[in-house]
């Protein structure tokens, strides 16, 4: 039986904050501002992503769990709650070098509930997403069928 771990990002980003603040760096988190749940101001928000200052100066009742990262924050003044899903999180660095972390793409529980409502919109098979309406070509040749590769 195969045994199944806790995701890593909030310990990772937790650890990595500390080690910006005992260092005397300004954390910038950058944020995937399309992910589901994500709660920010859109006004901000540029290529889908959004860059917020989570240093103690910038931000109110900041709160780094296992779910979530959520605070208060002012934009030119005006104050806003900000909720980010760990789901949500590209990356965590230092405003004053650029020395930081990307977060690996990895599954939270919150978002397989999000994923399954999206799964039911979506085909299920390939047979069910291939265009019904246009033939299939079927070769008659011995070709071998193209390999896929992955590209990191």
């Amino acid at each position: 039986m195969e045994r199944k771990f806790s995701p890593k990002r909030p310990y990772i980003l937790r650890a990595y904050y500390d080690w910006l603040i005992d260092n005397d760096c300004t954390p910038y988190l950058a944020v995937d501002a399309t992910y589901a749940g994500v709660k920010v101001p859109a006004e901000y928000v540029k290529d889908g992503q959004i860059v917020l200052n989570i240093s103690m100066n910038a931000t109110g009742n900041l709160q780094l769990t296992n779910d979530f990262v959520q605070f208060n924050a002012r934009f030119q003044g005006i104050p806003q709650e900000i909720f980010i899903p760990m789901g949500a999180l590209i990356a965590l660095y230092a405003r004053e070098s650029g020395d930081g972390i990307m977060f690996e793409p990895e599954e939270f529980e919150g978002d397989l509930a999000q994923q399954d409502e999206i799964q039911d919109e979506q085909p299920l098979s390939f047979v069910e997403a291939v265009d019904k309406t246009k033939p299939i070509e079927k070769s008659s040749s011995n070709k071998s069928s193209p390999k896929l590769r992955f590209i990191d």
